[in-house]
């Protein structure tokens, strides 16, 4: 008989997976629509507007004990994550940055065996290994430089929302969605303010395709896309979320093929094949463990343990 309890689930699944769906179109705008050289006032432009129009739509102020894990998640989730991956995206092929990227899945694994005493089923930990492989043979090119910085601050970036990822699902803030995901956007674009300031060029007159862009950025690539991120990280485990964080560069790939001509060869599309298939099986090993029920405390789910262990 069907199991009419993962239903939800995979509901929940497919609502987050839109968010990193996003993400992956912020390259083809950010390369084809906004003026060059920019990347933290991009950033900037695309949080805090976000996180204003959050704020003001969650109508909640933050208590005094709510603000120092809110700081940290803002800094692990948005300023910390952001500037290291743009470090590592100006120092290393965009591949390789990617390919870094990949290991999240694994890293919030290892937090959740570390931290929570909670280890892994092995579907999942494979199927990760798979996506890894599976992003290599489908974005790093032969003789990539591997630059000794930019590879640091791909890892630490990975490290930072693999972090931040699990320390939102443990945390499980009493703050209504819209508020949770508005006061990140804006104290993590507060974070990147200077820094954009201080490296990036001032802004040139801008044309109609770049406020389009910059626009984009912010309500879709901020401000939807983050609040269908942490509602999901609330609904579904930080392993079947991170592994979902993959789909951004498969995006970025698709809309490469389809809108810019960029070819795809034969172990290109067995990798895309390759990650396609590891998410679907890290979100199948993920169903299988606790059952999300609605917490009476925040709306967000609490865990219920399974009856059986893996």
């Amino acid at each position: 008989m069907r199991n009419r309890t993962q239903h939800p689930v995979w509901v929940d699944v497919l609502i987050t997976a839109l968010a990193p769906a996003i993400w992956g179109s912020t390259y083809i705008v950010t390369t084809e629509l906004l003026p060059p050289d920019r990347p933290f006032t991009a950033a900037v432009l695309r949080t805090l507007p976000a996180g204003i129009v959050l704020v003001l739509l969650g109508r909640h102020l933050l208590r005094r004990p709510e603000w120092g894990r809110l700081v940290i998640l803002a800094a692990l989730n948005i300023g910390v994550f952001q500037a290291l991956l743009f470090v590592a995206a100006y120092r290393l092929p965009g591949g390789l940055a990617a390919v870094v990227g990949a290991i999240q899945p694994l890293l919030v694994m290892g937090l959740a065996w570390s931290v929570d005493r909670r280890q892994p089923a092995w579907l999942a930990v494979v199927a990760s290994l798979i996506g890894v492989a599976g992003m290599a043979a489908l974005l790093l090119a032969p003789g990539a430089h591997w630059d000794l910085v930019g590879i640091a601050a791909a890892l630490v970036g990975a490290a930072c929302m693999a972090g931040g990822t699990f320390l939102t699902r443990r945390w499980r803030p009493d703050v209504p969605l819209l508020a949770f995901t508005g006061w990140q956007l804006l104290v993590g674009g507060l974070m990147l303010l200077p820094v954009a300031w201080l490296v990036d060029p001032p802004l040139p007159p801008l044309s109609t395709s770049a406020v389009l862009g910059y626009v984009y950025l912010s309500l879709f690539g901020a401000l939807l896309a983050y609040v269908l991120w942490f509602r999901g990280i609330a609904r579904l485990s930080p392993v079947a979320v991170s592994s979902l964080g993959l789909l951004s560069p498969l995006t970025a790939v698709v809309l490469g093929w389809a809108l810019l001509g960029q070819a795809m060869t034969g172990v290109a599309l067995f990798g895309f094949v390759a990650v396609l298939g590891s998410i679907l099986a890290v979100q199948w090993a993920s169903s299988s463990g606790p059952v999300p029920v609605v917490s009476p405390l925040v709306g967000c789910p609490a865990e219920v343990p399974a009856q059986s262990t893996k």
